[in-house]
């Protein structure tokens, strides 16, 4: 590259780290804060819940990237077109290919980077993390439940026990069960235990409870239950595998047995197609970012700043195809949409840059602008003229 294709180079790819790891933290951020229940409820330590947190950034990376390149390429032009060194570069005769070139090279580099992360390191750390929720849920009742305390096991299905004794034996057992619709449980025990295999919680003199929707109850003393805890205590090699959770080869060569391919065949079919446009969205999102900032503009012209036109462009396309995908999957029609909005978009931009054509507001609109911006220059001087009155 030459001296000014690196020196943009090395400010865009500075703007767009400095954009990037901002909003990778605060999506980081969020999506950790949704996952701290399972860590304290199951009891894990602080390191599990840290390995947690690391294993969710594959996934919020490749949302991120795009939307952090068209900010930082915008940013980057338009301080170069404030300095006036957008208007130098024209001046002294340098091709907009000067421009361009080193926003397409950090583009693509990031489009490589998000097909690697969103095809292999992706399903991988989905995995891992299914994983570890499924660990966390086995032998849940034995080693999270507290004296006293009632803890939600899972939706519908609330425990409370009154003391724990040496052998894993707890005492003063309560349970409220209302995951089935057509009835409600509640379980009282005088004492019980988990068995060795975190199958069942077996209870000892107690009674049931049974309520109907229509306000019938029935009660039940028994000696001993034996409550089934198999759906919440599954071991980490039954962790639920789904289609985003597979990497691109067996995407490709699905397993004919699998039981999510003979359920939701779309699924996989809308997940592979989703995996070979996904990673254009950083190259799609720079050439939309050059369209709108690359060309040297004077001060005085009326314009929407360009990183609010790029980020507004981007989130209409991002969204387009998000529905596509999401559609895809009950619909193989919505299949093609998925190539086309990227493909439109990119080609109607490519030609925007190599006809070397200015985006500009038309005069209408133009005139109307002006005519706001005057208005609001003029209700602020005659404000400062009452105040200094």
């Amino acid at each position: 590259m030459k001296l000014i294709e690196r020196y943009i180079f090395r400010r865009a790819a500075i703007m767009f780290l400095a954009t990037l790891l901002p909003l990778l933290g605060i999506v980081w951020t969020t999506q950790a804060l949704a996952n701290v229940n399972l860590v304290t409820d199951s009891g894990q330590s602080v390191l599990a819940f840290l390995k947690l947190a690391t294993l969710i950034l594959p996934s919020v990376v490749p949302i991120i990237l795009p939307f952090a390149l068209v900010i930082g390429v915008t940013q980057t032009l338009s301080a170069m077109n404030s300095d006036s060194e957008l208007t130098v570069l024209n001046a002294a005769g340098s091709s907009r290919m000067s421009i361009i070139r080193p926003v397409l090279y950090l583009a693509a580099g990031l489009s490589v980077l998000s097909f690697a992360i969103d095809n292999f390191v992706e399903p991988y750390s989905r995995v891992a993390v299914r994983k570890m929720i499924a660990t966390a849920h086995a032998d849940l009742l034995s080693s999270v439940v507290q004296e006293n305390s009632f803890r939600k096991i899972t939706d519908g299905l609330y425990v409370q026990v009154g003391a724990r004794r040496s052998g894993g034996v707890l005492h003063g057992i309560f349970v409220a069960d209302s995951r089935n619709p057509n009835f409600e449980l509640v379980y009282y025990a005088r004492e019980g235990a988990v068995d060795e295999k975190s199958s069942a919680l077996v209870m000892k003199d107690g009674e049931v409870h049974r309520k109907l929707p229509e306000g019938g109850v029935s009660v039940i003393k028994f000696d001993s239950y034996a409550f089934d805890l198999t759906d919440m205590t599954k071991s980490a090699g039954e962790a639920n595998i789904r289609p985003k959770d597979r990497d691109l080869f067996y995407l490709l060569n699905p397993d004919p047995e699998d039981s999510a391919l003979k359920r939701t065949p779309l699924v996989f079919t809308a997940e592979l197609h989703r995996r070979f446009t996904e990673w254009s969205y950083p190259l799609l999102f720079g050439l939309i970012a050059l369209v709108i900032s690359s060309d040297a503009r004077s001060h005085r012209e009326a314009r929407v700043h360009p990183t609010i036109s790029a980020v507004g462009a981007a989130l209409i396309i991002r969204w387009m195809t998000f529905y596509a995908a999401n559609s895809a999957e009950d619909s193989l029609w919505f299949v093609p949409l998925m190539y086309l909005v990227p493909l439109m978009t990119g080609a109607l931009a490519i030609r925007q840059l190599a006809s070397n054509r200015r985006l500009y507001i038309p005069t209408s609109w133009h005139d109307k602008l002006s005519d706001q911006i005057a208005r609001i220059r003029h209700s602020r001087a005659g404000a400062d003229a009452g105040q200094a009155s």
